[in-house]
Order: structure tokens, then C-alpha cells, then sequence
């Protein structure tokens, strides 16, 4: 077992972990991995929610597919992996339409505001991409599933992370957005004029292309979702307050490559600056710890200087030249102590991060591809500190 706090232990005090990183990581997989050790071997019933536009989290769990509703893992995928689970595992993939509908129908002052809301021919148009709509509509479903209380872990699975800064961020742009200048103005009752006046060439044009109902759809629009804005604001600041909560904890994901490796220590950088709880560093595609045994670079280095003799020895058994034989044993050596330089490298960069999350655990590079629950909990066992056959 590892030295220091585990990532079990971490997710055992934890009721929110929001998975972080830049993409290529892993960091899909490594959500969902955390997830099912948790349903298996915590006991606890689990959601992993991704709000990544990838769709391999439903392939690798078994399901058909992922929407807003929530999709429990059968029991049956864990024993056919070769487990008993103790908890549950479910999981959802967030649908921004359907989403952004359930928040008017929750934040309208009334049913017919909302109605009004729904039916207007731009709020369909521009749902979807509205002002941040992807990472406030998560925070939303975020804050909304663990309200329920169905849960006792929720697994966020994040956009790549420059999109995770602004995930984070959410919440307050929203509310700046309601409280801004440009909507005020947008829905003042002297607009009117100023629109007539300064902007009738721009809407007599918008008119003969989008119909003659472009410029009372955007007043309206503009109007009824300034209506919302006590919800908006409150809510907001729920969320705020729940991703600040010592029940949130944040797992930033990477492989120790200098570009994502740069942007995770800046993102770790981040969260302690303003407060979150970066509780977990996971290193993905690690190279393996013999590289770093001095007594097997020695054999290696010995093995590249004494090649010729050691062909020569070899002779007629090897089944080459010996020249071609010392070649490849030669190689063999060098590529060893290539791997093993850039392992002392990647041990280095490890102990530097270490120092800001509560726990940094390393997964080794798998011979195969994470496509089903299978290699979900063999990723899960390297993250939770169990030993893991490569073979």
C-alpha cells in the first residue's frame, strides 16, 4: 500500500469530486473509474455525471446511452467483471436543452412566464450556447442532484480544463450577466425610442431575414429573463457555496507530458489561490518505478559496453551474426536508460506537485485501451492503491 492519505480514504469523507484536466488525459476514464471503486468497494451509491461532449463514458459503463436521467450500472456488469459490488453506480451525461428548460420551469416567477419563456423563438434558438450556458447548466444539475440527497458521492466529469477554469467561474458570470449594464438597458421602457431611432436600418434588414417577429422576440426574451434574476442570483450563490463546501474536493487529472503537465499545476495553482480543495493529483501513463533502480541502469550500462562480447559468446545460438546480435543488445541497453532518464524526470515533476493536493496517485501505462467496466476498476484499483497486474 502507498505511504500518505489514499484516494479511497479521500472519497470516503467526500460527498462532490469534480474531475479536472486538459484533454487526452484520461480524465473521463479516471472519473469514472473513481466512481465504480467507490460503488464497489466503499458501498456507496454513486453518480458519475459528465459534462464532457464525449460519449465514451456510456460505452465503457455498458449503457446504451446517457442523458439528464440518471441510468443505474446493472449489479450484473460488476460481477461479470469480476466483482461484488457493495454500493451502486449510476450515471448521466448532461443534455443542455432539456436542462436550461428545467431551470426556467424552476426560476420563473410564474407557469405563464415560463411558458412565454419556453415558446420564444429565440431562447429555442440560443439555449444551448447561451452565456455560458455549458458550465452554468452543470453547476446547475450539479447543485440540483445533490440537493436531492439521492447520492452519497456525485462525480463531476468536466470539459478540458481551460473550460474547467470557466466552470468554476460559472455562477458568478451568470449572475454579473442578469445584473449587467447591456441588460438593463436591453429591457429599460425607454428603449424603444433609442431602437427606432439609432437601430431601424439593422432591424429592418434582420426583419426581411429572420420575419418580422426578430425584434419583439429579443425584447421579450431579453425582458422575461431579467424576471429570473432573484432566482438566478441566489442560486448562484448556493453553488458557489457548495463547491467551497470541505464535502467538495477536486481531482485534477494529467500525464506527465510538459504542456497538460503545465496546465494541471496551474489549475492546482488555481483552486488553492481561491479557496477550492484540490484534494487529488492522478498521473496518468506513468512510467514504471524498476526504471528507476540504479542497480538495473548498471546492468543496462554494462550490458551496452560488453555487447560485442556478449554476441561473441552467444555465437551460433543467437542465430545472427554476432556483429547484428551486439546490435540489438546494445539497443535494448540504450533504450533502457533513455526510459529510465525520463522516469527519474517524471518522479522529479511528481514531487514537486506533490505538495499541493492531499493525495497523488499514478496509473501505468495499460497494455489496452479502458473500454468497459473491466479496465474501469483495474484504472480504479492504481488510483485507489491496490496492486494492478500490466500483464
Amino acid at each position: 500500500m502507498p505511504a500518505g492519505p489514499t484516494l479511497e480514504q479521500l472519497l470516503a469523507a467526500k460527498e462532490i469530486v469534480v474531475s479536472c484536466g486538459s484533454g487526452g488525459v484520461g480524465k473521463t476514464t479516471t472519473a469514472a473509474a473513481a466512481a465504480a471503486m467507490s460503488a464497489a468497494h466503499l458501498g456507496a451509491k454513486t453518480l458519475v455525471l459528465t459534462v464532457d461532449p464525449a460519449r465514451r463514458l456510456a460505452d465503457a459503463l455498458g449503457l446504451e446511452a446517457l442523458g439528464n436521467v440518471e441510468h443505474r450500472v446493472p449489479a450484473e456488469a460488476f460481477k461479470a467483471a469480476g466483482v461484488e459490488p457493495r454500493g451502486e453506480l449510476w450515471a448521466a451525461m448532461l443534455d443542455i436543452k432539456r436542462s436550461w428548460d428545467e431551470l426556467v420551469l424552476r426560476h420563473a416567477p410564474d407557469r405563464s412566464t415560463a411558458d412565454r419563456i419556453l415558446t420564444n423563438r429565440l431562447y429555442q434558438n440560443v439555449s444551448g450556447k447561451f452565456v455560458q450556458s455549458y458550465e452554468y447548466i452543470a453547476m446547475e444539475r450539479l447543485y440540483e442532484v445533490h440537493s436531492a440527497g439521492r447520492y452519497d458521492l456525485i462525480v463531476v466529469d468536466t470539459p478540458p480544463s481551460r473550460s474547467a477554469v470557466d466552470f468554476l467561474a460559472a455562477p458568478d458570470r451568470m449572475a454579473d450577466f442578469f445584473a449587467s449594464r447591456l441588460l438593463r438597458w436591453l429591457t429599460a421602457p425607454s428603449r424603444s425610442k433609442l431602437l427606432n431611432m439609432a437601430s431601424r436600418p439593422f432591424y429592418q434588414v434582420a426583419d426581411r431575414l429572420l420575419g418580422s417577429q426578430f425584434l419583439g422576440d429579443i425584447a421579450e426574451f431579453f425582458q422575461l429573463f431579467q424576471s429570473m434574476y432573484d432566482g438566478f442570483a441566489a442560486r448562484a450563490e448556493a453553488v458557489k457555496r457548495l463547491l467551497h463546501d470541505r464535502r467538495t474536493t477536486f481531482l485534477v487529472v494529467t500525464t506527465l507530458e510538459a504542456a497538460p503537465l503545465r496546465e494541471a499545476e496551474a489549475f492546482l495553482t488555481q483552486l488553492k489561490a481561491d479557496g477550492f480543495h484540490p484534494g487529488a493529483l492522478v498521473l496518468n501513463k506513468v512510467l514504471p518505478e524498476y526504471l528507476r533502480i540504479p542497480e538495473l541502469a548498471a546492468v543496462a550500462e554494462r550490458l551496452a559496453a560488453d555487447a560485442p562480447k556478449l554476441a561473441a559468446a552467444l555465437g551460433e545460438e543467437a542465430g545472427s551474426p554476432p556483429a547484428a546480435v551486439a546490435r540489438v543488445l546494445r539497443e535494448v541497453a540504450l533504450s533502457y536508460l533513455n526510459f529510465s532518464v525520463v522516469a527519474k524526470r517524471e518522479a522529479e515533476a511528481r514531487a514537486e506537485l506533490a505538495s499541493v493536493p492531499d493525495v497523488v496517485a499514478t496509473v501505468p501505462y495499460f497494455d489496452e485501451d479502458v473500454t468497459d467496466l473491466t479496465g474501469l476498476l483495474r484504472l480504479g484499483r492504481s488510483i485507489w492503491g491496490q496492486p494492478v497486474h500490466l500483464g
